[in-house]
């Protein structure tokens, strides 16, 4: 299985590290047969927050195939504004079993019209402004993850971990995401309610 995790300029750290460590664990933990990678836009170095450079694995003109995507979040508004990235999503997303997105990355999902009727979530900061931006979601408040279809989208940022490890649970085994969680030394909130 490919699993990709599309990051760009201004990406929160946590929302494709998270991610990353989890299913890389679990990987590692199972002896799983899933190729993870970061993608980026263009091959240059991405300079996600706080000035973190990452280099991603691939580009948009040389990834292999994509089973399973996730987006992330972070300063999100100049990705919406690029057809190219929203094409693409578009794209990977009709190819892929499972779509996911952490933190404000439910907005270039949204953006991308694949959200629509669906029930969703992100950062509680952004709750609203998800809302009044695309009218057609069903916006959940209070929540870690919401699943619905084959879309999973998240809280923020440490939301990911937990959303990353329901994740294993359904690929795998709520066996193997518990055994990841404890190899983390990770509490994973179980639940998708805040408590």
């Amino acid at each position: 299985m490919n699993i990709a995790i599309y990051i760009y300029d201004n990406a929160e750290v946590l929302d494709f590290s998270g991610p990353f460590e989890v299913l890389s664990t679990a990987k590692r933990l199972a002896n799983k047969d899933w190729d993870i990678f970061l993608v980026s836009e263009m091959s240059n170095l991405v300079q996600a927050r706080g000035g973190f450079p990452v280099k991603a694995h691939y580009s948009f003109v040389d990834h292999p195939s994509i089973d399973l995507l996730i987006v992330v979040g972070g300063v999100h508004t100049e990705e919406m504004q690029k057809t190219k990235v929203i094409n693409w999503i578009t794209d990977v997303a009709a190819q892929s079993s499972k779509v996911l997105s952490v933190c404000t990355g439910a907005f270039l999902l949204a953006e991308a019209g694949l959200l629509d009727g669906l029930k969703v979530t992100t950062h509680w900061e952004d709750i609203e402004d998800l809302r009044k931006t695309y009218p057609l979601l069903q916006v959940i408040s209070g929540q870690r993850w919401v699943a619905q279809d084959k879309y999973i989208t998240s809280g923020g940022i440490s939301a990911g971990i937990d959303m990353s490890l329901q994740l294993v649970s359904e690929l795998d085994s709520l066996s193997l995401a518990e055994k990841t969680a404890k190899q983390m030394e990770y509490h994973w909130q179980k639940t998708p309610l805040n408590t």
